[in-house]
């Protein structure tokens, strides 16, 4: 009999799964479903920059997308060993004693805050700038350290202490929190308690300030002193963390029958979607492994000798087995990278929205098909231009803060800005801006990493962007003067995952050899253009003089720091 893993793989807009053959890597079936609440952009402020998600699409997407799969291939349930969920992150959710997430409990159905938080949601910009200034001031540890030593809005702590200010039921009622990956996980296991339960080492460490040196999260004195509602959290929450070559436990007897699958397949530790993406293309030292889609999130892995007791300034976290046990994680990102060149079509789109598309000229019919040939042709018709118009042409200058800037350095205040526009200037002259921009935020990245002394010889792009255009991994090579190769996979996080689950379900050593067989290969190669380098070092410096321009002058003054050091 043969043997499958499926990888899950939760995504901003929908979730994943891909069937496995174990022994070859073969992708025998994949599914997605995409969250029908989240779609409808439900308990969602985009003017506030509040995202959160109902756990029933994460519920229905994962019944939906692995039923299918199982179903489709007509495989012996008893044959698949192994499962693995990756998800974003950091991405919270407030839990009850027996771990049901209180907007499935009486009296917080509609209630936002009784929801994932979901990664891109920055409502907790004041309560991450209380959290650096009191790590900077208490006295004690830095406990930032390890997190680049800025803690960001983003991530755990920043967005419960929000929460828990914001609304007093919620506070009252979540005995603990779970970020996403875990809480998906204890879901599909069989009699697991939140205090025997295995949490996400990839979690712990980027995002909630877990570390070895100081036994686990920071202590009660610490959070304390934020509040006392997080003081009394800690001891609820974990000490012990784990990394997703390990068993979390089996799979459940309701979940085994919903699936169609039996309780022994074992289930692996949760972990974030960036770091199964990098071992699902293969990662290894002196490589970062970029997926791209929305934002992208960075990744590479470096020896415990090269980094060991130092601290990599401004980056998102290093994590020893946050990727490849036994190896030190880095990760970094940019808030915004499809999302800044998706703002724009959104801006371009507006008259067409508006005007044309509620024309009483054209019929319904017409309507849906105009609509549908303009999302097709959009985006590649202003690569297309833009890729034609020459650097020696006046091009604006553009920053790529559209949603904050993650790395180096997180800023959630920071936000984007156009220069050099003139009465020539078109659509395709600011697209092409937009995408120098997104190309210079990804060098500084890897700038501050080679400043850091982690070397980077290659990248390996992953993700929609990556595989889709052209113009973009081409200007991208020529910003880093790198080459970058593209993942051919679709899936790579949830091949990532899949690598993790094989090895928790026995069926390979480690996590290195599994991802040898079941990684994927790669489809193209992008190389500098030696003729072009001049050109984009040359935008690159006048970028570098507008991000410091509204840096150091344009910033929004900090929302209060609440004192209670």
């Amino acid at each position: 009999m043969k043997d499958y893993v499926i990888g899950l793989d939760y995504g901003s807009d929908s979730v994943r799964a891909v069937l496995i053959d174990a022994a070859t890597g073969a992708e025998i079936e994949a599914e997605v479903s995409y969250y029908r609440r989240w779609k409808e952009r439900l308990y969602c402020d985009a003017s506030e920059n509040r995202f959160r998600q109902h756990p029933l699409d994460l519920i229905e997407g994962l019944e939906a997308t692995i039923k299918a799969v199982v179903t489709r291939s007509g495989i012996s349930a008893e044959s698949v060993k192994g499962i693995c969920i990756d998800t974003t992150g950091s991405s919270p959710i407030p839990v009850n004693a027996e771990g049901v997430p209180l907007s499935l409990t009486d009296g917080f159905e509609e209630n936002p805050n009784a929801m994932m938080v979901l990664w891109k949601d920055h409502t907790a910009i004041a309560e991450a700038n209380e959290i650096n200034h009191l790590a900077r001031t208490w006295g004690g540890e830095d406990f930032t350290k390890y997190e680049g030593g800025i803690y960001s809005s983003e991530w755990f702590w920043a967005k419960i202490l929000h929460v828990v200010r914001e609304d007093e039921a919620v506070k009252q009622a979540a005995y603990s929190w779970m970020e996403h990956c875990d809480w998906i996980t204890y879901l599909l296991l069989e009699n697991t308690s939140l205090e025997t339960f295995k949490r996400s080492r990839c979690a712990a460490g980027h995002k909630a300030m877990w570390h070895e040196s100081w036994r686990g999260l920071p202590p009660e004195e610490f959070l304390g002193k934020l509040d006392p509602y997080l003081a009394a959290l800690r001891s609820r929450l974990y000490s012990e963390t784990y990394t997703s070559d390990e068993v979390a436990g089996n799979l459940s007897a309701a979940w085994a029958e919903k699936l169609g699958l039996t309780t022994e397949t074992k289930i692996a530790v949760g972990t974030f979607d960036a770091h199964a993406g990098a071992v699902g293309a293969k990662v290894e030292e002196h490589t970062l492994v970029r997926v791209m889609g929305t934002s992208t999130c960075d990744i590479s892995v470096s020896s415990p000798e090269v980094v060991a007791n130092k601290t990599v300034r401004g980056i998102c976290g290093q994590v020893d087995g946050s990727v490849i046990p036994g190896a030190v994680g880095l990760e970094a990102g940019q808030s915004a990278f499809g999302d800044l060149l998706a703002w724009f079509k959104d801006v371009l789109s507006w008259p067409i929205d508006n005007l044309v598309l509620t024309s009483d000229i054209l019929s319904a019919e017409q309507k849906e098909q105009l609509k549908e040939e303009i999302e097709a042709d959009f985006i590649r018709k202003l690569s297309d231009a833009a890729e034609a118009i020459p650097h020696s042409e006046a091009i604006p200058v553009a920053l790529d803060w559209i949603n904050g800037r993650r790395t180096p350095d997180a800023n959630q205040e920071l936000e984007a800005a156009i220069t050099n526009l003139n009465m020539g200037t078109r659509a395709p002259h600011i697209f092409k801006a937009l995408v120098n921009a997104i190309c210079f935020g990804s060098k500084k990245i890897l700038d501050r990493f080679e400043d850091e002394g982690i070397e980077i010889k290659s990248v390996v792009g992953i993700g929609g962007v990556a595989r889709k255009s052209k113009f973009i991994m081409q200007s991208l090579a020529n910003t880093l003067n790198v080459p970058i190769k593209v993942a051919a996979s679709d899936q790579a996080p949830a091949l990532g995952a899949a690598v993790y689950a094989a090895v928790a379900a026995g069926l390979y050593p480690n996590v290195i050899e599994a991802s040898k067989t079941l990684g994927s290969d790669y489809e193209a190669e992008y190389l500098p253009q030696e003729e072009h380098l001049e050109e984009f070092a040359a935008l690159m410096q006048r970028y570098e003089v507008l991000s410091d321009f509204v840096e150091n002058n344009i910033t929004k003054p900090k929302k209060n720091i609440k004192e209670h050091v």
